[in-house]
């Protein structure tokens, strides 16, 4: 069973994750298909050594791993359940954005 120790050092390892434009970029990116570093620089728009950081940083957070095929190494979600929780993640925010916006033009009589 979780302790609220594990809990926390998951959520924040997460958080950490998110914090950075580019790593949530990778990890929605990852979240369609696995890929490959320099195939992921140049969707991105990022260089190779750049792009490398984000990736150490995200195995270090655990969400990502690294696969070998042959001389290259392949990029992707350690967990399917990442991807869904990225799209339930992005889905709450959307909504409560939505919801907060149509509250604040009511607050105005904007609608």
């Amino acid at each position: 069973m979780p302790t609220l120790a594990t809990d926390l050092d998951a959520l924040t390892r997460f958080g950490r994750a998110l914090a950075d434009p580019i790593r949530c970029r990778i990890l929605l990116t990852l979240r369609e298909a696995p890929a490959h570093p320099a195939d992921l620089a140049d969707t991105l728009g990022v260089s190779r050594t750049r792009l490398s950081n984000h990736l150490a940083c995200l195995r270090d957070c655990g969400l990502v791993v690294a696969v070998p095929e042959g001389r290259r190494t392949r990029y992707e979600l350690a967990d399917a359940r990442l991807g869904h929780a990225l799209d339930d993640l992005r889905a709450a925010v959307l909504a409560v954005a939505a919801d907060r916006t149509c509250a604040d033009a009511e607050e105005k009589d904007c609608c």
